[in-house]
């Protein structure tokens, strides 16, 4: 997994960081990590820090002033991975919701199968979601295929937020155009490397919700979602 980097974005992972840290780096040393953290309170900043004494030149931390966006964290690393010379650049949770043993299979699909965007699929085929409550999985669902009928994006898990980029997929997407900050980010950077025909690839993983700190979903970043996808369709046709 030569020229690899996973972005983590962190708000209070504290219980997570380590863990995650090294679970990702033993799955090749090869990979590098870059956590993305809003200030958080319970100092996740400095866990990041004492790991880095013992990964140097794998392990990087870029501190934001306060929290400001999953979407925002994930542009401000998407920047600073494309300032450096990674051809793989992967967005990942810290919470294990994301097994860090599925980072291959997105590699691969990318680096031997040829897309140019692969996405962890919790729905290509079937549901492969493990401890949600009911609710969560059917507004999950739901989501997805609310996205594909106005969208016509033929994804299956379009809010999915376990993916690998190559390269020329980020340099080609203006990131400052990027308007959603919520999970609707997920969706509106697949919809542009959509509509600019890269060839992406759904992966199955199975999605397992946290067991340790807290979940950052809210009504706002649902609401974003519902309705800025509509706004967001509605602008692409205009510009055609």
């Amino acid at each position: 997994m030569k020229d690899t980097v996973v972005i983590i974005p962190t708000y209070n992972e504290i219980e997570n960081i380590e863990a995650i840290v090294k679970a990702v780096f033993s799955q090749s040393d090869s990979i590098h990590i870059l956590v993305v953290d809003d200030n958080s309170p319970d100092l996740t900043a400095s866990k990041v820090k004492e790991l880095q004494a013992h990964f140097v030149n794998r392990l990087f931390l870029e501190t934001r002033q306060e929290k400001s966006g999953l979407g925002t964290a994930y542009i401000h690393g998407f920047k600073w991975c494309l300032s450096k010379s990674y051809k793989y650049i992967f967005e990942m949770d810290a919470d294990f919701s994301h097994d860090p043993k599925d980072l291959i299979k997105l590699y691969n699909a990318c680096h031997t199968d040829g897309a140019d965007l692969s996405i962890g699929s919790r729905y290509v085929t079937g549901v492969n979601v493990v401890n949600w409550p009911m609710n969560r999985v059917l507004m999950s669902y739901g989501a997805s295929r609310y996205v594909r009928i106005i969208t016509g994006m033929k994804i299956h898990d379009t809010t999915a937020g376990y993916v690998c980029y190559r390269r020329h997929v980020l340099e080609a997407i203006n990131l400052d155009t990027i308007k959603f900050i919520g999970y609707a980010f997920q969706i509106e950077m697949k919809f542009k490397a959509y509509l600019k025909k890269f060839k992406i690839i759904e992966v199955p993983v199975i999605f397992t919700d946290r067991t340790k700190g807290e979940s950052k979903l809210s009504s706002g970043i649902i609401s974003e979602a519902i309705f800025g996808v509509i706004s967001m369709k509605l602008k692409s046709l205009f510009k055609k």
